[in-house]
């Protein structure tokens, strides 16, 4: 396999619209109020990019350290567990990955302040200490709750003070559905791998709490972003383009009834990308509904 297929399947690409979708609907609300800034806008957008690129890394490296990644797990070979790239160099990808998020990183608190320094800091954090560290929290059950929080609160949040320099209460209720439906790309992931995380001590949610109540999890995080996704309409008039979303609803009714009744690797591994796509295809008719209104 040439060099740069296995460094784009260690980047996890099925996993990406986690880190686009939030930029995407963090930078529309600012441009209702007549901001968008180009490079903010590139910096955010690329920043966010590698800084799930370097968790994704960090947790190839970190599952293959603590022989969490077996032969046996249904899920595509991990490049370090599979002999693909030696540690050495996954964790010089992780560098580089996190390295370049804090080039971007650098330019967004020139252009709109330190309080960016913290958000940048933390979500980086949190993404080594998703399987990294003396504890991690993905290991504990606590993974999609981090998720929620940097790919969905922080992240929209975010992106939208970097435009604004401020918070407006509207981006943490659009952040809601975004966060949500970035947790259910990990919950795909946990009930895909339940049983051989189980089996290495790897407590995730879906461990905890069993198949049929995590696939029960799934459908209220992706019916809940539909649910929730026009929470803004209450604290400021954006108008009933919010409920643009609701157009992907039957695909997200489609991956939930995958989800339900499938625990083969091939399947879930296909729902985890369909996941994926339903985020992006929401936030993209999220974006444009806050633009439209």
């Amino acid at each position: 396999m040439p060099r740069w297929k296995i460094w784009l399947m260690a980047s996890r690409p099925r996993t990406l619209p986690a880190a686009v979708a939030p930029v995407l609907v963090g930078t529309a609300l600012p441009a209702t109020m007549g901001t968008f800034r180009v490079g903010v806008f590139i910096a955010a957008l690329v920043g966010a990019l590698f800084i799930q690129i370097g968790t994704n890394l960090s947790n190839d490296y970190s599952d293959a350290r603590r022989g969490a990644d077996t032969e046996d797990r249904l899920g595509p070979v991990r490049v370090t567990a599979g002999g693909l790239v030696p540690p050495k160099q996954v964790l010089q990808g992780v560098y580089v990955a996190f390295g370049l998020a804090v080039l971007c990183g650098v330019y967004l608190i020139v252009q709109s302040g330190w309080e960016l320094l913290i958000i940048g800091v933390l979500s980086i954090a949190a993404g080594v200490l998703y399987t990294g560290g003396p504890k991690p929290y993905g290991y504990e059950g606590l993974g999609e709750v981090f998720v929620f929080l940097f790919f969905g609160i922080v992240a929209v949040a975010g992106s939208t003070f970097a435009q604004l320099e401020e918070f407006p209460s509207e981006a943490f209720l659009l952040a809601v559905p975004v966060g949500l439906l970035a947790s259910a790309i990990l919950v795909v992931n946990n009930v895909r791998d339940l049983d051989t995380d189980r089996r290495v001590g790897k407590r995730t949610s879906a461990v905890r709490l069993g198949r049929a109540r995590t696939r029960a999890m799934f459908a209220v995080m992706v019916y809940g972003a539909f649910v929730t996704a026009p929470l803004a309409i209450l604290s400021d008039p954006l108008e009933l383009w919010l409920f643009l979303p609701w157009l992907a609803l039957p695909l997200a009714a489609k991956l939930v009834r995958t989800v339900r009744n499938h625990a083969d690797g091939p399947t879930l591994n296909g729902a985890l990308a369909a996941t994926g796509q339903l985020q992006l295809v929401f936030c993209v008719l999220l974006a444009a509904g806050i633009l439209a209104s």
